[in-house]
């Protein structure tokens, strides 16, 4: 048992490290006003993105999903 005592630092590091990302990151994200997103999303939308090419056709699978060995005639 003495022998896990070197994992201690580095668990308590990383909980440290999470409570802190935890309780960071719940703050810097800044609320965007509900009808200022509407537009945003309104406009992106509207939006024609030009393709440039054509998405290729895959080609069918014709496996059935069974795995089946060849026959062995018998000697």
């Amino acid at each position: 048992m003495e022998i896990l005592l070197w994992l201690v630092p580095s668990a308590v590091v990383t909980a440290v490290a999470m409570c802190w990302v935890g309780w960071a990151g719940r703050e810097g994200r800044g609320e965007v006003d509900r009808d200022v997103a509407a537009d945003r999303l309104g406009r992106a939308l509207q939006h024609e993105h030009p393709r440039r090419y054509a998405a290729p056709v895959p080609e069918r699978d014709r496996s059935t999903g069974v795995a089946v060995r060849p026959s062995r005639r018998a000697s």
